[in-house]
């Protein structure tokens, strides 16, 4: 029997590679460990890394084995009992140290489970992998307040560790040639008629001594122009140019009651989590509206979302007006992917049913991407489910489901956002 193993060092930017390939290799078994985790994990702990264990009898490495038969003959180094033609007698006993009883063993040895540390983009792609945002349109660009300085030309004012020196020296040469162009000119003709008048006899002694005194003259005007002047320098002129990026608003929208206890409330934040956690790696900007109702609906930051105690009756309409009122004041959908996500425990006051059903199918549906609502309860659905099923009909992309419990949570959040076949 023949092993083979590759023991080269790799090369610079490798590992990354590398590691990739034992990913692929090994997935259904990462995968596994992945689910597992989520499902045990807390919500602060939900977008961490993950370490995995990988049984050590799946490592194996490639082996080439002699085929059967044949008469072989080999030497052995150090053999001191036999010789050539000797029988060897079989070992006494079985495999030595494998796993028994309950009893503590001298004999043997094992090896552990390998352990894999995936990172935190590994394990949310890994869960994430086979998962895609219904009606997704990430070409929708928008400006958004991230900048970036660009080159625009150049400016005649500016900070000196931006001066362009070949531009400012090709303005100077420039500007010299043109205001000693004048003088330039007169001291060319001045030259050449002393020189005819020196070539003539007799020579005109007033007239050259003229044309002298003006060639120096014209010399002297020639140089005082200044080789480079405040005027000519040049500065490299940057402007902050807005840069298009995808960007999303998710509404929260959740139903405060007093029939909503604690462990209900638990339930939807870690949906609403999972969900924020999704649009983060589809969208570079995202931005969170938190509105809670009960009679009536409020606009609120993320700690009194879920932990404030007030309470009430239900009158969901309230929530879903203050939702379209928000869209349309500060989030056009010109500009922005709109995401709505709705739990309650299905309680509404019944007279309100068919005014929420109004309010989506006029205000909010025909604006937003997707639209998921859930429901929070054991018991049988009442009016405000029924009513939204009327909703999902005209509307493929409202979705609803039934939550009972936290091992509910991850399977209804892929179902809801499993990928679609086209």
């Amino acid at each position: 029997m023949a092993t083979f193993i590759d023991r080269r060092l790799d090369g610079k930017n490798k590992s990354s590679v590398n590691r990739q390939r034992f990913i692929r290799r090994f997935k259904g078994q990462i995968k596994k460990a992945v689910a597992e985790a989520m499902n045990g994990r807390s919500i602060t702990d939900i977008d961490n890394g993950e370490k995995v264990n990988i049984p050590a009898r799946d490592l194996s490495e490639p082996v080439f084995g002699h085929g059967p038969g044949g008469r072989r003959e080999a030497i052995h180094p150090g053999n001191r009992e036999f010789t050539t033609g000797d029988r060897m007698a079989r070992p006494q006993g079985g495999a030595g140290g494998g796993a028994g009883g309950g009893q503590a063993s001298n004999t043997g040895e094992g090896e552990d489970d390998f352990v894999f540390e995936l990172s935190r983009e590994e394990f949310l792609e890994l869960f994430f992998e086979d998962l895609e945002l219904p009606n997704l349109v990430r070409t929708q660009l928008a400006k958004a307040t991230e900048f970036k300085s660009v080159r625009a030309g150049f400016t005649s004012a500016g900070n000196p560790a931006n001066i362009d020196v070949v531009r400012s020296l090709r303005g100077a040469l420039a500007r010299r040639m043109a205001m000693a162009a004048p003088y330039s000119r007169r001291l060319r003709e001045a030259e050449e008629e002393l020189q005819r008048l020196l070539d003539e006899l007799p020579i005109d002694e007033i007239r050259a001594q003229t044309l002298v005194a003006e060639i120096e003259h014209l010399r002297a005007r020639v140089r005082a122009v200044p080789f480079i002047d405040t005027f000519d320098l040049r500065y490299v002129n940057r402007v902050q140019q807005p840069q298009p990026t995808t960007q999303a608003v998710m509404f929260c929208i959740m139903d405060v009651s007093g029939s909503m206890d604690r462990a209900r409330k638990d339930l939807a934040k870690r949906f609403f989590t999972l969900l924020y956690l999704f649009l983060q790696r589809n969208y570079e900007k995202i931005e969170v509206v938190f509105i809670r109702h009960h009679t009536v609906a409020k606009e609120v930051d993320e700690q009194e979302f879920f932990y404030s105690r007030e309470t009430g009756g239900t009158v969901v309409s309230s929530a879903l007006e203050l939702t379209a009122d928000v869209m349309r004041e500060r989030y056009p959908v010109s500009s922005w992917n709109l995401y709505v996500a709705q739990a309650s425990d299905g309680d509404n006051w019944h007279h309100d049913s068919p005014a929420c059903r109004d309010l989506l199918l006029q205000r909010i549906m025909p604006y937003v991407r997707y639209y998921a609502y859930i429901e929070i309860t054991p018991d049988r659905h009442q009016s405000l489910w029924e009513a939204y099923e009327e909703v999902k009909a005209q509307h493929p992309h409202f979705a609803m489901r039934q939550i009972d419990g936290p091992a509910d949570i991850y399977p209804v959040f892929r179902d809801l956002f499993k990928r679609r076949v086209s």
